[in-house]
């Protein structure tokens, strides 16, 4: 792999609440031009895009980017659940580190309605009917959405293993406030405390309450990527590279396991980053911040595990100890993340390379991690497919 793909151009819109966005083709040009503004490019200089959403028919990218330019370029369509996103900034990655291309567009957006996340097409088999199947029997949570099933299911099972109590979630969503009053592109921008979570609406007693789940969320994110020569040859700027880049997909142990933790995809979260480390030539230790996939809190404490961000079964500690924030080890999710940020499906791993971006640069104001070198990139879809990234000041 070539590790001289370099990030010249991000753009993101503020997220918001479903009913009150741009609709999608408006918030995906929008993040778009944003991207190409950020990088001092037309349009014109794009080679390949890809285009990822979840809820939307096909060709949705060359809607939202035929009012930024009809030049003709191949344009994509991705859709791989919640990385979605990062799926698109994979494919992108890859065609310059081909040689396919030494410029190319990586774009994501999400229209979504209010409410749990559910089936559009109900008159065909669903893409978890297996996971629904494994779920339906290591879980006894009748009447609980789908989404809160398996993500609450997973922090069962960790507190099964380790212990762990319920408060340990309700501190990584307080967490997750505190550094949201930073970042003005979050939807949620009230901090709460450790209490608030816990004393919040139940949805499952003993399990989970409300504010520990990501909000549905609008919104759009762009990433321009570049090769070496071409920053070169343009005089683009050169200080952000990616490093290192794996994707991975489910493996036996999801069902096998009779896991929890497996079937939201632990192992792919571990496995995709063992090789990014690998690839890469470091090691947990040597990451400055993340930007890690919280969907819920549970999601974002058994990654700090799958990540090797702290060992298994010390995730609890790792919170209690401020490890996880400013002045800490490793600051994760110094957006607010998913929790706080919100979640628009096929922008969400975009936004993730736009706040590390940003990070790496040193222009992440409010949010800013002193001296950032190394980012870690996490994105996870259910069904499913896991992408970490890992980006280089350069």
């Amino acid at each position: 792999m070539s590790s001289h793909v370099h990030v010249v151009g991000v753009g993101m819109i503020p997220f918001a609440k479903p009913g009150a966005s741009a609709p999608y083709h408006e918030m995906g040009a929008e993040a778009a031009r944003r991207a190409l503004s950020d990088a001092g490019l037309d349009y014109g200089m794009v080679e390949q895009a890809y285009v990822g959403y979840v809820y939307g028919d096909s060709t949705c990218g060359q809607r939202a980017l035929y009012p930024v330019g009809m030049s003709g370029i191949p344009i994509v369509n991705v859709n791989n659940n919640c990385s979605t996103g990062s799926t698109a900034l994979y494919l992108a990655r890859q065609a310059i580190a081909s040689g396919a291309a030494d410029c190319v567009l990586a774009l994501g957006f999400e229209q979504m309605k209010p409410g749990a996340l559910g089936s559009v097409y109900t008159d065909r088999p669903s893409a978890f009917g297996e996971f629904d199947a494994a779920a339906d029997k290591l879980v006894d949570a009748a009447g609980i959405p789908l989404a809160l099933r398996y993500f609450g299911g997973a922090g069962l099972s960790h507190m099964h293993k380790h212990g762990t109590p319920l408060s340990s979630f309700a501190k990584v969503r307080a967490k997750a406030s505190r550094h949201a009053v930073n970042n003005p592109l979050a939807l949620f921008r009230k901090e709460v405390t450790a209490d608030d979570v816990m004393n919040d609406q139940v949805i499952w007693p003993g399990v989970m309450t409300r504010l520990m789940a990501c909000p549905p969320t609008c919104g759009g994110a762009a990433a321009i990527l570049v090769s070496e020569k071409f920053a070169a040859r343009h005089g683009l700027r050169q200080d952000v590279r990616i490093a290192a880049q794996a994707m991975t997909t489910d493996t036996p142990s999801t069902f096998g396991a009779a896991d929890m933790m497996q079937l939201v995809g632990y192992d792919m979260s571990r496995v995709a980053a063992d090789k990014v480390y690998e690839a890469a030539g470091v090691g947990p230790e040597d990451i400055d911040v993340v930007e890690l996939h919280d969907c819920f809190a549970h999601n974002e404490l058994i990654t700090y595990e799958a990540l090797g961000l702290c060992p298994e079964g010390g995730a609890a500690r790792f919170i209690d100890d401020g490890d996880n924030t400013y002045g800490g080890r490793i600051v994760t999710n110094p957006s607010g993340g998913l929790l706080s940020k919100g979640h628009p499906l096929g922008a969400t791993g975009l936004a993730q390379c736009y706040e590390l971006t940003r990070q790496l640069r040193g222009t992440a104001e409010r949010t800013q991690v002193d001296g950032a070198r190394l980012a870690l990139q996490h994105n996870l879809g259910l069904g499913g497919a896991c992408v970490v990234t890992l980006y280089e000041r350069v």
